[in-house]
């Protein structure tokens, strides 16, 4: 029974030695955009890449404790986010995404 168990396991995979190529980083991604004066309340007025606007929001979604206890994708806006999310009282994190851009020039 012992001479199956050990045939049975596997060799462990041989590690890569080659690193993989790094990615280039998206320039639209990376331009500099002026928040909306709705969204420069949160983030602040200054121009940012959209990734430090998204995660500058998402801070403070989580500081406020915005984000829906049952259902983790969902966002209940507060007074601030309400402008920003159209007037809607809750979106989920991917409608949130599309609202923001919306409010980058």
């Amino acid at each position: 029974m012992a001479a199956k168990k050990a045939a049975a396991k596997k060799a462990p995979a041989a590690k890569k030695t080659a690193a993989a190529p790094k990615r280039k980083p998206n320039a639209s991604f990376m331009k500099e955009m002026t928040p909306s004066a709705a969204l420069a309340e949160i983030v602040g007025a200054k121009p940012l890449p959209r990734t430090e606007v998204v995660k500058k929001l998402w801070a403070y979604i989580k500081k406020n404790n915005l984000q829906d206890a049952k259902n983790k994708r969902q966002i209940n806006a507060d007074d601030k986010l309400k402008p920003i999310f159209g007037g809607k009282k809750n979106v989920t994190m991917f409608e949130m995404t599309s609202l923001v851009n919306k409010q980058l020039s």
